[in-house]
């Protein structure tokens, strides 16, 4: 079974991306923001990560420079799930290393498109 790591400072994004995920048989971990999910990474690299942009402590962006330059961490799937949806944010999380784009609000057929897009399903 594949892993995904959920980072947002949201418990219903989190609990609602979980169901989602769950039901295409990803082992669900989560984090409320950047700091905490580049800690969780550092104890066991997750098959994909689903990252907001707009958190407290470390936002996304943070979160996802420090990940690709860590022992690993370029090995994660990483889809940014977010407001943020002019296309400077996009051009800057593909820079940063984003290997795909959501913009909230979300559903599974969204989901499970940018999976299957990425090869995670």
């Amino acid at each position: 079974m594949k892993s995904c790591l959920v980072v947002d400072d949201s418990k219903v994004i989190r609990m609602v991306a979980r169901r989602i995920l769950e039901t295409l048989d990803f082992e669900i971990s989560e984090a409320v923001d950047g700091q905490e999910a580049l800690d969780a990474c550092l104890e066991e690299m997750p098959d994909a990560i689903l990252l907001d942009w707009n958190m407290p402590v470390m936002n996304g962006l943070d979160f996802l420079k420090s990940l690709r330059v860590v022992a690993g961490g370029d090995t994660p799937i990483v889809v940014f799930c977010t407001t943020e949806n002019d296309m400077s944010h996009i051009l800057e999380a593909m820079k940063a290393g984003a290997n795909e784009y959501i913009m909230k609000p979300f559903d599974k057929e969204i989901i499970e498109a940018k999976f299957v897009q990425v090869g995670l399903l």
